[in-house]
């Protein structure tokens, strides 16, 4: 195997504690193939995958199946979550330091310097929407 860059190309972590590697990220239609190529797995498997963001998020997201990780790796974002009954909660976080985003909670950040973060998610089922 040869390395590659987790910024571009997520991993799966699969059952039987198995790791596929998964072509680019592409936006959020890539969603609907990653489900379509890790249905076996069900909501048990989970997407590994790192961005590095300048600018504030112009969409929300939301996964219905499970939680995701997000962990602040350099930099600072605030993330914002929506709950179902219409809540909303804010965390500023600096690099070392992560946050759980629940299934179904909509969530995006603001950024106002340069950030890296990584991502473990459950991303069957995936959602977004204009911000």
């Amino acid at each position: 195997m040869t390395a590659r860059d987790l910024r571009t190309y997520p991993v799966h972590l699969g059952l039987g504690a198995k790791v596929a590697d998964q072509p680019a990220f592409t936006g959020m239609d890539w969603y609907a193939a990653y489900g379509e190529r890790t249905a076996a797995d069900g909501k048990e498997g989970r997407l590994v995958s790192m961005y590095d963001f300048s600018t504030s998020w112009d969409s929300w997201e939301m996964h219905p199946e499970g939680d995701e990780l997000v962990a602040c790796l350099s930099g600072e974002m605030t993330l914002i979550q929506e709950y179902p009954d219409g809540r909303l909660h804010s965390e500023t976080l600096q690099a070392g330091q992560y946050i759980v985003n629940p299934a179904g909670v909509w969530h995006t950040a603001d950024v106002s310097q340069p950030v890296s973060a990584l991502f473990v998610t459950a991303g069957m089922g995936t959602q977004g929407r204009p911000r």
